[in-house]
C-alpha cells in the first residue's frame, strides 16, 4: 500500500509540494471581485447577468486545460524516462570497462576508477547544465583536479567528460586492453548517453508557445471574472467563496502544467536528480570493490583483502 494511500487526509491538506501558494493570490483576487459584485446587487445595481454562462462555454476551456497539463506531463515523462534510460546505461558502461579492460598493474586500475567516476560526473554535469548551474564541489570530488579545474572553463561540461571517456577507450583500444568489436559496443554506450543529454535539452530548450500560453490565461481570467455576474443573481452572499473555490480549480489545473513541464529543477514536483546521481554513485563505489578476472594482478596487493579475486 502507498504512503499516498496511508495518509490520504495528510495529502490531501499538504501544502508543500502543492500549487496552492502559487494560485492563493489570483483565487483571492477573484473572491474579493465577487464580493464586490455581491455588494452591488445587494444595492439593487443590475449586475446579474446570467447570458454571460455562453461567453465562454465550459467544454472549450476543459479542453484547452486537459490539453495544457498533458503537455506538460508528457515533457515530465519524457524527461524521466531520458534518466533512466541514462542510469540504465552508465550500470552497463561501468560494467564493460571495468570487466573488459585488463588492469595490468595499480595504475591501470586506478585510471580505470577514475573514468568510472567519470561516468557519474557526466551526469552530475548534466544535472548542473539542465539546472543552469555552475560546476561545484559535487563534481570536484569525483574528477581529477587538473580535470576540474579545466572543465571550469568549458560551455558545455558534460560533452568535454564523455569526450574524456571516449578518449580514454581509444587509448585502451590502442594499448590492445579492448577489441574492436567491445570498443564499438562501449562507444554505443556512450554514443546513447549524449542522446540521453540531447534529449532533456530538448524539452528544456522547446517551451510551451507563448501565443498559446498567453490565450489560456487571458481566457481563465476572463471566465473567472464573468462568474460573480452569472452566479449572484442565485447564489447572493454565497457568490464570492463560490467564486474562488471555483478560480482555485481552474488556476490550480494550469499551474500545476506550469510546474512540472520543466522537470529538472529544484520544486519539490521536479525529478529527483540529487538522488538519482547519488545511487549512480553508490553503484560504481560497489563495482570498484569487485575483482574483475581481468586484472592479471594479485587483487590483494591493492586493499581488497580476503574476497580478492573470489567469484560470487
Amino acid at each position: 500500500m502507498s504512503i499516498e494511500r496511508k495518509r490520504w487526509f495528510q495529502v490531501a491538506f499538504q501544502i508543500k509540494g502543492s500549487v496552492v501558494p502559487a494560485v492563493l493570490g489570483r483565487t483571492v483576487l477573484c473572491g474579493i471581485f465577487g464580493l464586490f459584485v455581491t455588494l452591488l446587487h445587494y444595492f439593487k445595481q443590475p449586475v446579474a447577468l446570467p447570458i454571460l454562462a455562453s461567453l465562454i462555454p465550459n467544454i472549450v476551456l476543459g479542453l484547452l486545460l486537459v490539453f495544457r497539463t498533458n503537455t506538460a506531463y508528457e515533457r515530465f515523462w519524457e524527461g524521466r524516462k531520458c534518466w533512466g534510460t541514462l542510469v540504465n546505461t552508465v550500470r552497463n558502461l561501468a560494467r564493460q570497462i571495468w570487466i573488459a579492460v585488463e588492469a595490468q598493474n595499480e595504475g591501470d586500475r586506478r585510471q580505470k576508477i577514475v573514468v568510472l567516476k567519470m561516468l557519474v560526473a557526466f551526469c552530475v554535469a548534466m544535472k548542473q547544465h539542465l539546472r543552469q548551474e555552475p560546476i561545484n564541489e559535487e563534481l570536484e570530488a569525483l574528477l581529477p583536479g587538473d580535470c576540474y579545474r579545466k572543465l571550469k572553463g568549458m560551455n558545455h561540461p558534460p560533452l568535454e567528460i564523455a569526450f574524456w571517456i571516449g578518449d580514454y577507450l581509444q587509448q585502451q583500444y590502442e594499448r590492445n586492453m579492448l577489441n574492436i568489436y567491445q570498443l564499438n559496443a562501449m562507444h554505443k554506450l556512450l554514443d546513447q548517453m549524449v542522446d540521453m543529454l540531447g534529449g532533456c535539452e530538448r524539452i528544456l530548450k522547446t517551451p510551451m508557445p507563448l501565443a498559446y500560453a498567453i490565450h489560456l490565461k487571458q481566457l481563465l481570467l476572463l471566465y473567472c471574472l464573468s462568474l460573480p455576474f452569472q452566479m449572484v443573481g442565485s447564489l447572493g452572499w454565497w457568490t464570492g467563496p463560490t467564486v474562488a473555490l471555483i478560480s482555485f480549480t481552474l488556476f490550480g489545473i494550469e499551474e500545476i502544467g506550469i510546474e512540472i513541464e520543466n522537470p529538472f529543477g529544484h520544486d519539490p514536483n521536479d525529478l529527483p536528480l540529487d538522488a538519482i546521481c547519488h545511487t549512480m554513485l553508490r553503484n560504481i563505489e560497489d563495482l570498484i570493490t569487485l575483482s574483475p578476472s581481468s586484472e592479471s594482478f594479485e587483487a590483494r596487493d591493492w586493499g581488497l583483502g580476503a574476497r580478492g579475486r573470489e567469484s560470487c
